[in-house]
């Protein structure tokens, strides 16, 4: 068995366990130089918060045990397709690659394709179920992205005042 096949088979019986306990058959692990960092997952069933999905949750845990927002290097494996937020949070930490073992296709029977929300947000935003409007209000007081810039910069050479 490839290591890829072992970490899909983990992430499986985590699923299947959380089936067991009421849940929704969805389990991920995360992965970095072949060593498992974090599993997950989907808490739906018991936070009642929806983003509890097994990704985000295997995301959440290796960010605190590796103490960094970036998981570079890393890769996730899950039971079932990622759905787009999952999928959006694996970009923006800089994981390289998902490999899952249920698709979309295998999950529509059940009600567990996430393939309506792909096709939506692939959408124009004016066309999109979801109004989205942009309102380019700019309080008198400093532009709020001039002072994350400063701050950050502050904060990232130490000296107290901006680079």
């Amino acid at each position: 068995m490839s290591p890829a096949e072992r970490f899909l088979c983990e992430a499986i019986d985590l699923a299947r366990e959380n089936v067991r306990k009421g849940g929704r058959p969805f389990g991920a692990v995360l992965v970095k130089d072949d060593i498992v960092i974090a599993t997950g997952v989907n808490e739906i069933h018991t936070t009642q918060d929806p983003t509890t999905h097994a990704e985000l949750q295997a995301i959440r845990a290796a960010s605190r045990a590796l103490g960094s927002p970036r998981l570079d290097g890393c890769v996730i494996y899950a039971s079932g397709h990622p759905c787009p937020m999952c999928l959006s949070a694996m970009h923006l930490t800089g994981i390289r690659e998902v490999t899952y073992a249920y698709s979309n296709d295998d999950g529509e029977p059940y009600g567990l394709s996430t393939a309506a929300i792909y096709a939506e947000l692939a959408k124009p935003l004016d066309r999109q179920s979801l109004r989205i409007a942009y309102v380019p209000l700019r309080p008198e007081e400093d532009d709020l992205y001039e002072m994350w810039r400063d701050t950050a910069q502050t904060a990232h050479d130490g000296s107290g005042s901006p680079a």
